[in-house]
């Protein structure tokens, strides 16, 4: 089993804060203005920071969870995750961006469970993949994916209908600002859009994911930064 000792968490730590120019938190030290949340899924191969080359603090709001989720259910109802929502409440951050990535395993854990093919999970990520199921069951009856599609090819395509999804949701949801601006991105570490390992691919504007008007929505210079599987 992979374990970090207490003593590399330190020094590691110790190397991050030795790193710091002088006066690096001055600017947020009483509160924060996020220029972006960027909700993304939790996995040790996907750093938010990294991926935006984010090096000052307070420029960016990072809420992670599986699935990149931007709904929880409250009762029978679905709402936006409160933390993704508390930064465009509290902080009035006008910029959200949902991130999924290839070869994800909380879609993959979806589509087992679609598939029957579920095994047994602890009830806390049996919660949460659940709130996927209905995406990975959508996404069949609409024919994104069927049962002969190649297994890894089926994940890559539901990963990219879940972002879809999320941005819809949020860009829809009441409680978000009318004048939030919501883009969906593929993180691609395993070269499926292009070869570019590290790249997100710009999948979803406001719930418009039509690849030819994503790319009048950006400059030419990104063009090749949009790209769909679906």
């Amino acid at each position: 089993m992979p374990s970090a000792s207490l003593e590399s968490l330190l020094e590691r730590n110790r190397t991050h804060a030795d790193s710091l120019p002088e006066g690096h938190f001055d600017d947020v030290q009483d509160g924060q203005r996020p220029a972006v949340v960027s909700i993304c899924c939790s996995d040790s191969r996907v750093s938010q920071e990294g991926m935006w080359h984010t090096e000052e603090p307070g420029w960016h709001f990072t809420p992670s969870n599986i699935g990149n989720r931007v709904w929880e259910r409250d009762g029978e109802n679905l709402v936006v995750d409160g933390s993704v929502l508390y930064p465009i409440a509290h902080t009035e951050t006008g910029t959200t961006a949902v991130v999924g990535h290839t070869g994800c395993g909380a879609v993959t854990a979806a589509y087992e469970a679609v598939r029957g093919e579920a095994g047994d999970e602890p009830a806390g990520i049996e919660k949460q993949v659940g709130l996927l199921v209905p995406v990975v069951e959508e996404a069949f009856e609409e024919g994104v994916v069927d049962s002969n599609t190649d297994e890894a090819v089926a994940i890559n395509r539901l990963v990219e209908y879940n972002v879809r999804r999320q941005v819809e949701f949020l860009a829809d949801a009441p409680e978000v600002p009318a004048d939030e601006r919501v883009y969906g991105f593929v993180y691609d570490f395993q070269e499926v859009y292009g070869s570019v390992p590290g790249r997100t691919y710009l999948v979803s504007v406001d719930g418009e994911s039509a690849p030819k008007r994503l790319r009048e929505a950006v400059p030419e210079a990104y063009h090749d930064h949009v790209r769909s599987l679906l």
